[in-house]
C-alpha cells in the first residue's frame, strides 16, 4: 500500500522522530526491527464482540476478506494467548469489570482497538443509563475504528494501522507502553489499584 494512502501519517512520523531523538544502539535497534517485524505480522486478536460489529469481525475469517493472509487468523478466546483486544460492540456497565479483567490478563505488550460507534462513544445508546460512554474510560485504546457497524475493509485497515504502530515501537526498554499506561493512570486514578 503506498505511503500516501494512509490517513494517520503525522502520528506515526511524530512517534518515529521521538524514538530517533533519544538515540538507539545499532545492535539493539536491529533487534527491535526484527522483533517488531515478527510481532506486527502475526498479531492474534482476542474477540470481545457483544453486538453487530462482531458479525462484521467474523466475516474477516471468511474467504472474501481472508485475514489469514496478514497473519491474524488465530483469533483467540483466551486473553493469555492474544496480542490485542478487538472490542466490537456495546459495553454496558455490568460488562465493564469483565472487560477490564480480560484486558489485565493480556500479555504485555497489549493493545486495544475500539471498533464501532458503541465502543468509541456509546453509539446510539450514549444517553442511556446502562451503557459505557466509550471504552477509553476503562482501558487505554490504541486505534479507534468508527462506523455503525464498520465494514470488514475498515477493520482490516484498523488492524494494519495497529501493525504500523507496532513496527515503530521500542521493544527493548518498552518506553512507549510505560508512558501510555502512566498517562492513563494519571487521568483514571481509580484504576491505579489494578497496576
Amino acid at each position: 500500500m503506498p505511503y500516501e494512502a494512509w490517513k494517520d501519517n503525522e502520528y506515526i512520523e511524530k512517534l518515529v522522530e521521538e524514538l530517533r531523538a533519544n538515540g538507539t544502539n545499532v545492535i539493539v535497534g536491529s533487534f527491535d526491527k526484527l522483533i517488531n517485524w515478527g510481532r506486527s505480522n502475526s498479531i492474534w486478536p482476542l474477540t470481545f464482540a457483544t453486538s453487530c460489529c462482531g458479525i462484521e469481525f467474523v466475516s474477516l475469517g471468511a474467504a472474501r476478506y481472508d485475514m489469514a493472509r496478514f497473519g491474524w487468523e488465530v483469533a483467540r478466546s483466551s486473553p493469555r494467548q492474544a496480542d490485542f483486544m478487538m472490542v466490537a460492540g456495546t459495553i454496558v456497565h455490568r460488562m465493564a469489570p469483565v472487560m477490564r479483567r480480560l484486558y489485565d490478563q493480556l500479555a504485555e505488550p497489549k493493545y486495544v482497538i475500539a471498533c464501532g460507534g458503541c465502543a468509541i462513544s456509546g453509539g446510539p445508546f450514549r444517553k442511556s443509563y446502562h451503557v459505557v460512554k466509550g471504552i477509553d474510560e476503562i482501558v487505554p485504546v490504541d486505534v479507534y475504528l468508527p462506523g455503525c457497524p464498520p465494514r470488514p475493509e475498515a477493520m482490516i485497515y484498523s488492524i494494519m494501522q495497529l501493525s504500523r504502530k507496532m513496527k515503530v515501537e521500542k521493544f527493548f526498554g518498552g518506553v512507549n507502553r510505560k508512558e501510555k499506561i502512566a498517562d492513563f493512570l494519571a487521568t483514571h486514578p481509580e484504576e491505579s489499584m489494578n497496576y
